[in-house]
């Protein structure tokens, strides 16, 4: 049994992006992991993702476009403030409009440009450039 869903998906996406392969399967399903999934199509890093029921938690096959360079969840769980973002952008992404950060704000999971425009803070979730 897996202790960390979203880490264990987002090793098995960037595994399949450096081997070059066209799809992954990401076991088990969660609305966390969906919702990343989103979060990576809305921004151009996959082509798509399809949930596959089993009766049980489930599986999803994502579309891979080849974009990604290096993903990976934020341990731990950092509370930041919308003051922040600078700092936090220079840890985990290699430069300004290059990446994303994933962050879960009181309004919803979004990005950190997102979250920079809305002045608001969160709690840090995963990143990808």
């Amino acid at each position: 049994m897996a202790n960390d869903p979203l880490s264990d998906a987002m090793n098995v996406i960037k595994t399949h992006e450096m081997a070059g392969r066209e799809q992954c399967i990401v076991k088990p399903a969660s609305k966390v992991i969906m919702r990343v999934l989103e979060i990576f199509k809305e921004r151009g890093y996959i082509s798509g993702f399809e949930f596959n029921d089993n009766g049980k938690s489930g599986s999803i096959t994502v579309k891979l476009l080849g974009r990604i360079n290096k993903c990976g969840t934020i341990k731990p769980r950092f509370a930041i403030g919308y003051a922040e973002w600078a700092k936090w952008e220079q840890r985990y992404i290699p430069g300004k409009g290059f990446g994303v950060i994933i962050v879960s704000t009181p309004q919803g999971m979004t990005t950190n440009e997102d979250a920079q425009k809305k002045k608001i803070g969160g709690r840090l979730i995963a990143y990808v450039y």
